[in-house]
């Protein structure tokens, strides 16, 4: 892959000449100035994953490992970690579409979430490993930026109470969006504020065909004042991309209803989405406005998707998949 030198490798906005914005190096890495090449082989990387494997909290099933900062260099940890790694998943090429796009289309998902929609997302950019292999770098948002203290996250398996070893292997999507709104309002006092951004984050998922959008992948989060929030968004990307066949959502909306209108298509379009904003407490009002802002936002996506590092098949395939999804939620 060939690797731009005027964009932005963070914000994917046009620069003159390096690879991350001032603003981005501020929000990302803290105002340092940090390479946007690794300084270890996907060789090491794989080796210190599998040495640390026993030691490294990050869950999920693609390789990933942690980084913190050490004199200017990204350099792999097994503890107090600032950022997690995520590289191709070559190892998922048998089974996954466009494996190679993985890390660039995470990243792109994530921005458009930020810019576009203005939700609140986890920093991220994109690294690249000397061979020019890209890999995608998520900053970890767990810690007050003023005492690095860890501030306290809790999924929404946890909230639930579901591991795997009480409700089996499928317990992370045993489980509804309904619920999910249900916990925020029991967990975090500003709920009502909290389940806006809740319903946009549910409504840009299906718009941006995230289909993995499970309970492990919403978290609400400690604040400095010690009161809860709906964390920042994270692990946002397309996921039809590269499983084509897989469902719109990872979890059914409601917690015992099939309504009339997905009886009547088979998938969930605007009535639902209304039903579910009810759900989380929101007025019907505040509900068309955030879905009708997906439709008004169609060019920024698509221009957005143009600048990104995608090829060019899977941005295509983005552009046309977003399309649809706006079309469902039109009417």
């Amino acid at each position: 892959m060939r690797i731009p030198d005027n964009l932005c490798l963070s914000t994917l906005r046009p620069i003159r000449g390096g690879f991350y914005s001032a603003g981005a190096m501020r929000t990302l890495f803290g105002g340092q100035r940090v390479p946007h090449l690794l300084q270890f082989e996907q060789k090491e990387f794989a080796e210190f994953r599998q040495e640390a494997a026993s030691r490294i909290s990050i869950s999920g099933v693609q390789d990933k490992i942690s980084l913190r900062l050490v004199d200017g260099q990204l350099t792999p940890t097994d503890r107090e970690g600032e950022f997690i790694l995520k590289p191709v998943p070559n190892a998922l090429a048998g089974t996954l579409d466009l494996v190679e796009d993985v890390p660039a289309n995470e990243h792109v998902t994530m921005q458009i979430a930020a810019q576009v929609f203005g939700l609140r997302t986890a920093e991220c950019g994109l690294v690249f490993f000397p061979d020019g292999e890209p890999a995608y770098l998520v900053r970890r948002f767990d810690r007050d930026p003023e005492s690095s203290r860890k501030l306290a996250q809790e999924d929404f398996c946890q909230l639930a109470g579901r591991s795997r070893a009480t409700d089996g292997e499928n317990y992370k999507y045993d489980g509804s969006y309904e619920e999910v709104g249900r916990l925020l309002r029991e967990y975090c006092g500003a709920w009502k504020v909290e389940s806006e951004k809740l319903f946009a984050l549910v409504a840009f998922n299906y718009v941006c065909g995230n289909g993995d959008a499970h309970l492990k992948n919403f978290s609400v989060l400690e604040t400095p004042m010690g009161d809860s929030v709906l964390s920042p968004a994270y692990d946002l990307l397309n996921t039809s991309l590269h499983l084509p066949t897989e469902s719109r959502t990872a979890l059914d909306f409601f917690d015992d209803l099939v309504t009339p209108s997905f009886k009547a298509n088979g998938f969930f379009k605007r009535p639902d989405f209304l039903l579910l904003a009810k759900q989380f407490g929101l007025r019907e009002q505040r509900a068309e406005a955030i879905l009708n802002r997906f439709a008004h936002e169609k060019d920024a996506v698509l221009n957005l998707l143009d600048r990104s590092l995608l090829s060019d098949s899977a941005q295509n395939r983005f552009g046309t998949l977003v399309l649809d999804r706006l079309r469902a939620i039109a009417d």
